[in-house]
């Protein structure tokens, strides 16, 4: 079996390939974001990277944040949400929690209290159901800052939102007034 670092290291391989820049590997997504495992693994060794089915299943399957979905048959693979190429995931609306909440750096509130929560290069903003992944995800764009969402308050104003498979709430923007600075 592989060590850890190389399987971080093709977990961040496959976020690059799969969510943002197949060319890399000259592979394809379909329109849900799907592209053939056996053609993933060929391309990926071409460029170095050795992955096989049994180690990129293990990946999957053990990858803490759930970016990545095998389908049923077993032959493709996908990120679960977060890309910047143009996909449709074909998640169905639901209705979120009341609150949910969003985690930045210390550095982005001023500008998020002025233009709302955007999602930029994205298909979605990102939401979470607790406070400790949204202290997480801020902490990774330095001195964490966690916003409130008024979720439910947006669901009853007909903004629509998206459960993606690793539990990440997705809503196109987050205006100002259904923002409040939790901490």
């Amino acid at each position: 079996m592989s060590n850890r670092n190389d399987e971080i290291k093709i977990s961040k391989f496959l976020s690059l390939v799969l969510r943002h820049q197949p060319e890399t590997i000259g592979i394809e997504l379909d329109e849900n974001g799907w592209t053939e495992i056996d053609v993933l693994i060929e391309k990926s060794a071409k460029k170095g990277i050795l992955i096989n089915h049994h180690l990129l299943k293990h990946i999957v399957d053990t990858n803490s944040k759930k970016r990545f979905a095998i389908n049923e048959a077993g032959n493709k693979i996908r990120a679960n949400q977060g890309h910047s190429v143009e996909v449709e995931l074909g998640y169905t609306a639901q209705e979120p929690p009341e609150l949910l909440y969003h985690g930045t750096g210390q550095k982005s509130v001023e500008e998020i209290m002025r233009s709302g929560l955007d999602k930029r290069s994205r298909h979605h903003v990102h939401l979470s159901s607790d406070i400790k992944t949204a202290i997480d995800v801020g902490s990774r764009h330095g001195k964490p800052f966690v916003f409130e969402v008024l979720a439910g308050q947006m669901h009853r104003d007909k903004f629509e939102f998206f459960l993606s498979e690793n539990k990440v709430w997705l809503t196109s923007h987050v205006p100002v007034r259904y923002l409040k600075e939790k901490h």
